[in-house]
């Protein structure tokens, strides 16, 4: 989104799109392989016990001889982009400018492809490093319809994610995601209001409202990420590209009567879009 070489001076550009110049100057800092394996033990124990905060991770990791303290834990789950998954009040306050919208899949009936879509990110751990993976899901087939990479977790990835996705399938009626920054930006959110898509956010830490991305994550790091030590984030991008075309097309889901997602999503399309 940022062009480099336009006349238009860089902050300036960043300032129009509504990103932090912090992110656009930003280069990752090295960070030690001790570190990079608590935080992938973190990221393992998080996807067995989502209920667990900071305080049970450290008890987790004591027991298992790794010397850790509850707020380095914590900071640690910041930089990951994770949070202990359980309903609780919602005191929190969205960023200045930040809309939170209300949740609209409660007692909804989703019956058809592109009837409601939703987005997540996640942590991906690599041999040296890590990265975070944007997807864009239709809820009913479960199909990834598009996805980025990113070294940071601004939103502009997530656009990306989201464009691609309206540009190849059309536009969902409803959309759905947590109150992350990313997807509570003016940016964001402008994209699909300039598309006449209903908005709709997960409660606060309220995991199962968005259950099928978490259900697909757990797959990705299953089947993928944790048998892997991806070198770079271009062997990151590659090899996850190729999982998410084998889970779209090759993988059967029990809850699709044993069909691919690919299947489920184009037999309920009318043929001109499946086309």
């Amino acid at each position: 989104m940022i062009d480099r070489v336009h006349a238009l001076p860089i902050a300036r550009q960043a300032k129009v799109l509504n990103l932090s110049r912090g992110s656009v100057y930003y280069k990752p800092r090295p960070v030690s392989a001790a570190t990079l394996a608590i935080m992938r033990r973190i990221d393992e124990l998080h996807l067995e016990y989502p209920f667990a905060g900071s305080r049970m991770l450290r008890d987790f990791l004591n027991r298992e001889g790794v010397e850790i303290g509850r707020q380095r834990v914590a900071t640690l789950m910041k930089r990951m982009g994770i949070e202990a998954l359980y309903r609780r009040p919602n005191t929190s306050k969205p960023a200045p400018g930040h809309k939170i919208y209300p949740y609209l899949l409660r007692g909804l009936k989703v019956d058809r492809p592109n009837q409601v879509w939703a987005t997540d990110i996640t942590y991906i751990p690599m041999a040296r490093g890590f990265v975070y993976l944007v997807a864009v899901v239709d809820w009913f087939t479960r199909r990834v319809l598009s996805h980025r990479v990113s070294i940071t977790m601004e939103a502009d990835f997530c656009i990306e994610a989201l464009e691609e996705a309206m540009a190849k399938y059309g536009k969902p009626e409803i959309f759905n995601s947590d109150q992350g920054s990313q997807f509570t930006s003016e940016a964001f959110t402008r994209v699909l209001n300039d598309n006449a898509i209903s908005i709709s956010m997960d409660g606060k830490g309220a995991w199962r409202d968005n259950v099928f991305v978490e259900r697909l994550w757990k797959s990705v790091k299953y089947e993928e990420v944790y048998l892997r030590a991806y070198d770079s984030v271009a062997d990151a991008r590659a090899s996850l590209q190729k999982y998410l075309a084998f889970y779209n097309q090759r993988r059967p889901h029990s809850s699709l009567d044993r069909r691919t997602p690919d299947e489920a999503y184009f037999d309920r399309l009318p043929q001109r879009a499946a086309a």
